[in-house]
């Protein structure tokens, strides 16, 4: 299955909104792509004014609730996954349908670009093929991708060329993961069957016999991927997706040089290291196989084992005991009568000097001077041990071997310290140089990206730091956004960091509740609002209210206003008291006196 979340040039109908909503959140557009699981849908986060492409499952698979169970813990694993060479999921949920049945959908990044598939199409019209180097970076990337998914514990299991994009700046970008996880583990017996037959040509022959697969089965599908895209076809072709799954099974593929006579053999050994039947005759990991290509695009030795070439070409023989039916043949010529007296010579002479040499090795034989076999060493245990160690220990005696280092990440082991080697320990292996083995050392715990958390919530943002291991410290910020939601994280997202690093994450403020300060005395009041993180303002008025006392506030109690802001109190200075009055003068003496001497 694959639904495409590609630009406005590849299927875009309509803009954002043009078909509905999902909750309040995201509007939903045009078709992009659809399969025959889900259909893929332009959108727009109306929260954080961005497109999007929306995938949402088809109704009649979202009825079974096996299936349903599984894709929502898929997606969830899905979205965990923040690694530039994999579409980001940026959200998951759940929407009634029309039938009244749950449909679980995926909100992913909207990617402007075209998939491999398409390109490899471009190329087989203009009867081109893409240049072994460029092949080898683009496998190298998905291969990062994978290395990536494969240590979070996510298996793809659906790589192919429909599920690979480039954008127009050439960036890989993988999709479907975890999807594709889902749908090969339902009970379902139609889901096993599309997944199955929509991708027998990059089938491992694991997959193919129906057995668990693990991490290097996706190793088997890059490699199929990769010399499609060196050869300009699959490696097995067939009239049904049963015919080549046989042969993923029993044939070995010509390499991929075959085709392209531009492909080196370093590089047809990488192809057939990845395609080697046997898992355990495979890269081991993605990033083996990532490390090998580097050293073929820096002209360095490879760690591969050398392509096998005998069974390239089967041809089928005749039975020896078939008797031909008699036919009517006209006569052989004098010319065909001659070259036939030729062979015969031809064949007397092989047979002659095969019988030379068989004299001459059983003359060396009864001589005691046959060539010595090929000493076989057991490859000793340096897991744990220092890169120099190791290095030290393996090309000394008795092993003699050559060696080649590459690095993987792991939180187990120290830096600089051996985690693996190829071949692995009690191997039997020849002794001597001709014997390459591969030192996996640990380049400490792997860096962790800053995943984006813009407009989460403080609460899902820290779980989803706590499960990368990252430690967080929070910043709050006055916003018009909702109380606790994230604003901006320090470092960004997509900046890669060391395990235990602290995030800082700055959040929203938010509204806050106006107390009721109405009816307290003015300090009092005055010390409510400030604790409550407010200005305030006071104008005194007469009132009959005890001087002191707030008699009013604006904004009023229970209303929401921002940190900070003022808050106005009237507070009364008390009743007023009425103006004295003169009393009346009763002096006798007082000349102004009524009936005094003077009058």
């Amino acid at each position: 299955m694959t639904e495409t979340p590609t630009g406005p040039g590849q299927g875009y109908a309509g803009p954002p909104g043009a078909y509905g909503r999902l909750g309040d959140r995201y509007e939903i557009g045009g078709l992009l792509g659809s399969g025959g699981m889900a259909e893929v849908r332009i959108g727009r986060d109306l929260r954080l004014g961005r497109t999007v492409a929306i995938k949402r499952l088809r109704i009649d698979l979202a009825s079974d609730p096996t299936f349903l169970a599984r894709f929502r813990r898929e997606a969830q694993s899905a979205a965990a996954l923040n690694h530039p060479s994999i579409v980001a999921v940026y959200d998951t949920g759940e929407a009634t349908g029309p039938d009244g049945h749950t449909v679980p959908f995926i909100v992913m990044e909207y990617v402007e670009g075209r998939t491999l598939r398409d390109l490899l199409r471009e190329m087989e019209r203009e009867g081109r093929k893409i240049l072994p180097e460029r092949t080898l970076e683009i496998t190298a990337d998905i291969l990062a991708a994978l290395d990536y998914s494969h240590r979070a514990g996510i298996i793809h299991r659906d790589i192919k060329p429909a599920n690979v994009m480039l954008t127009p700046s050439g960036q890989v970008k993988v999709m479907d993961f975890g999807i594709a996880r889902a749908i090969a583990d339902t009970s379902s017996a139609m889901t096993q069957t599309a997944a199955v037959v929509g991708t027998a040509q990059y089938l491992s022959p694991e997959q193919a016999r129906g057995e668990t697969v693990d991490a290097r089965s996706d190793i088997y599908s890059t490699g199929c991927l990769l010399y499609e895209l060196l050869a300009g076809r699959p490696p097995f072709q067939g009239d049904s997706p049963v015919s080549v799954a046989y042969q993923h099974v029993r044939e070995q593929a010509p390499p991929p040089s075959t085709f392209n006579p531009e492909v080196t053999p370093a590089v047809d050994r990488v192809v057939a290291t990845a395609l080697a039947k046997r898992t355990d005759e495979r890269y081991q990991s993605a990033a083996a196989m990532r490390a090998d290509i580097e050293r073929v695009l820096a002209g360095q030795p490879t760690a591969a084992s050398a392509a096998p070439t005998a069974q390239y070409a089967p041809v089928p023989a005749a039975p020896a005991t078939e008797a031909l039916p008699p036919a009517n043949l006209p006569p052989a010529s004098d010319e065909e009568e001659g070259r036939s007296k030729r062979w015969i010579w031809v064949v007397s002479a092989i047979a002659a000097l095969m019988v030379i040499g068989l004299a001459a090795w059983g003359a060396q034989t009864l001589m005691g001077e046959k060539e010595p076999a090929v000493e076989k060493v057991t490859m000793p245990n340096v897991v744990g041990k220092s890169q120099e160690a190791a290095e030290r220990e393996l090309t000394g005696e008795p092993y003699g071997f050559t060696t080649s280092v590459s690095t993987q990440p792991s939180s187990d082991v120290d830096e600089g310290d051996v985690i693996a080697t190829n071949p692995p320990a009690e191997a039997e292996v020849d002794k001597g140089p001709d014997t390459s083995v591969e030192v996996i050392v640990s380049a400490g715990p792997a860096r962790v990206e800053v995943p984006y958390l813009v407009g989460k919530s403080l609460k899902e943002a820290r779980s989803e730091l706590k499960a990368l291991g990252l430690k967080w410290d929070v910043v709050q910020q006055d916003s018009d956004a909702p109380k606790n939601e994230v604003l901006k994280t320090n470092p960004v997202p997509g900046e890669e960091i060391d395990p235990g690093t602290s995030v800082t994450l700055t959040v929203s403020k938010g509204k806050t509740q106006v107390p009721n300060v109405v009816g307290q005395m003015r300090e009092d009041a005055e010390k409510t609002l400030r604790d409550a993180g407010f200005e305030v303002r006071v104008f005194e008025t007469d009132s009959d209210q005890p001087a002191g006392t707030v008699i009013e506030q604006i904004p009023g109690s229970g209303d929401q206003a921002d940190p900070g802001a003022q808050i106005v109190l009237t507070v009364s200075r008390g009743p007023q008291s009425p103006d004295p009055q003169t009393p009346p003068n009763t002096d006798p003496e007082d000349p102004m006196f009524p009936g005094s001497e003077d009058d």
